[in-house]
């Protein structure tokens, strides 16, 4: 495996600042990018969706518990699934104390489309506190790209793929994304849907790798030389790690 180079402090301290001068810039950038998103126009939702819940049968609206904005993970979990995707598993296991977001008049929930006693099963192996609905009996998942088919289209434009090129083309099946909504006069209103690595800044376990010398060392990162597996290769259910990892 290639390490950086061993240097002596006054270099390494010359190196640091000018990387410092590029994360500033990045940081610069990413406020523009949050700026600009949240200038994004906003289309209102009117489809009856529904979702089955804990206590039921519920719509969108019953949702956001009560607050002003939604967040919607949308996690991959197939009707015929009898566990929820690993990737999708990881993003939750990331999920903080949500505390913070009600703060903010702002409420967390997952969907799938599994029925809702696989997802809570699944939910309570894995120890989360979360709000998860099942949207089986709706076209929610069809109408925000996280479900379809050849012919959908939702594909050539939501994808990301390691180099950022739109991929997956021909693709069937179900993608991970997160979509944002807001409430105004009593109307819903969908502000903001992202997929694939758009979903990497939620996983906080990525940003502390991105920390270290050896980043999450997978193959695709450079410098090369530092990986030992593919993109996500290594990655297990939590319950699911080798015994010593």
């Amino acid at each position: 495996m290639e390490l950086p180079e061993i240097v002596d402090a006054a270099k390494w301290r010359a190196a640091r600042l000018e990387l410092l001068a590029k994360e500033k810039e990045l940081d610069r950038h990413r406020d523009a990018v949050n700026a600009a998103r949240r200038e994004l126009p906003m289309v209102e939702v009117d489809k009856p969706y529904v979702f089955d819940g804990p206590d039921g049968p519920v719509g969108l609206a019953d949702l956001f518990r009560g607050r002003r904005q939604l967040l919607v993970y949308h996690f991959m979990f197939e009707p015929d699934w009898t566990e929820g995707c690993p990737s999708c598993s990881y993003t939750i296991d990331n999920v903080g104390h949500q505390a913070h977001l009600h703060a903010r008049g702002t409420t967390l929930a997952v969907v799938s489309r599994a029925p809702l006693d696989r997802l809570e099963a699944y939910r309570k192996r894995m120890g989360w506190d979360v709000d998860w609905y099942s949207s089986g009996r709706s076209d929610f998942n069809l109408d925000f790209g996280v479900t379809f088919d050849a012919s959908s289209g939702h594909v050539e434009y939501n994808y990301r793929d390691m180099s950022g090129d739109p991929a997956w083309q021909g693709w069937t099946g179900e993608q991970p994304g997160a979509s944002a909504f807001l409430t105004e006069g009593g109307q819903i209103f969908h502000t903001y849907s992202t997929y694939g690595r758009g979903t990497d800044l939620l996983v906080g376990t990525y940003n502390w790798l991105d920390l270290t010398a050896l980043g999450r060392q997978e193959e695709w990162e450079r410098p090369p030389g530092r990986s030992d597996s593919a993109a996500m290769a290594w990655l297990h259910r939590h319950d699911q790690y080798p015994a010593g990892t």
